[in-house]
């Protein structure tokens, strides 16, 4: 249960191995950092999934001066409760605590969020909320936006009455001819993998889909925002093309948008992931060039 905000909540902070959030929650937490960064990504895994998603791609950006923090989100991977829904705003408030605590420890730095699918769109719906997190830009890699008004009435149908008859139903995608990734090495490793969640709850995806149903709407409720880089795959076969491309129009101008040919859903993990990887550096460096050449404008 999650401890009231004020009185007696923590301050965020990091350690070598969690997140402490602000109602005292640790999030397992791995880091890939080289000695001296230049800038920190914050990554949020998507729905099944954990921090280890990220390994291939920190590890790569670490020796490119990119430090990468990422966290197991609430009901998945070692955190407390696995499968267990936590909610769409309790997990933009875990984000926005670990960017309060990656300030902290880099307070020099600039500090992106990154989402792949679930966690993209956690990013997203934070980046539209009443108080979005202090970041210095988003990359949105895959973000969920599938919304109920975008699925057969069949799957709306089903979704509500699994959610809320047998809410601890579990489902898999056992059975279903999607390929999350032409990287198949990687997807054999995910399958042996005990922290991975082959099975999720009904309420869980109901609560998934909420999720989803807020990111397909949010860039109508952006204000100002910092710097957004939006990538998908063409062959994505978890997020359809049509909600993808509508949140890609509504974003307009505040989005650099990146389509890549041969991509999968799982983009950071795919064959070709190296191209997204130096994508995302150099799209933090001309970020980085931008600010630089605003500084001293703005001083003058």
């Amino acid at each position: 249960m999650l401890a009231p905000l004020g009185l007696g909540a923590a301050s965020p902070a990091l350690t070598e191995t969690y997140l402490l959030t602000r109602d005292g929650e640790k999030l397992p937490l791995r880091t890939w950092s080289p000695e001296h960064p230049k800038a920190v990504i914050v990554a949020l895994h998507g729905m099944s999934d954990y921090s280890n998603a990220y390994a291939p791609a920190g590890a790569w950006w670490a020796k490119h001066g990119i430090a990468t923090l990422a966290y197991d989100q609430r009901g998945f991977g070692q955190s407390e409760h696995p499968g267990l829904w936590a909610g769409g705003e309790v997990l933009r408030r875990d984000l926005a605590d670990a960017v309060d605590a990656a300030r902290l420890k880099y307070p020099d730095l600039p500090v992106i969020a990154l989402g792949e699918s679930m966690g993209g769109a956690v990013v997203l719906t934070a980046l539209a909320s009443a108080d979005p997190p202090k970041v210095d830009g988003a990359i949105l890699v895959a973000p969920a936006v599938w919304s109920r008004g975008d699925m057969p009435l069949s799957y709306r149908a089903t979704l509500w009455f699994a959610a809320h008859s047998v809410p601890w139903f579990h489902v898999s995608a056992k059975g279903l001819k999607i390929w999350p990734s032409d990287n198949i090495t990687m997807l054999r490793e995910l399958a042996r993998d005990p922290l991975f969640q082959h099975e999720t709850r009904a309420d869980a995806v109901y609560g998934l889909v909420n999720l989803m149903d807020e990111a397909r709407h949010a860039p109508k409720y952006l204000g100002a925002t910092p710097p957004i880089l939006f990538l998908y795959g063409k062959n994505d076969q978890v997020i359809p093309k049509e909600p993808t491309e509508a949140v890609v129009k509504a974003l307009g101008a505040r989005a650099e948008v990146h389509r890549y040919e041969h991509g999968y859903h799982m983009l950071l993990r795919d064959l070709d992931a190296q191209i997204v990887w130096q994508d995302v550096i150099d799209w933090i460096a001309k970020r980085d060039a931008r600010t630089a050449a605003v500084a001293p404008a703005a001083a003058r």
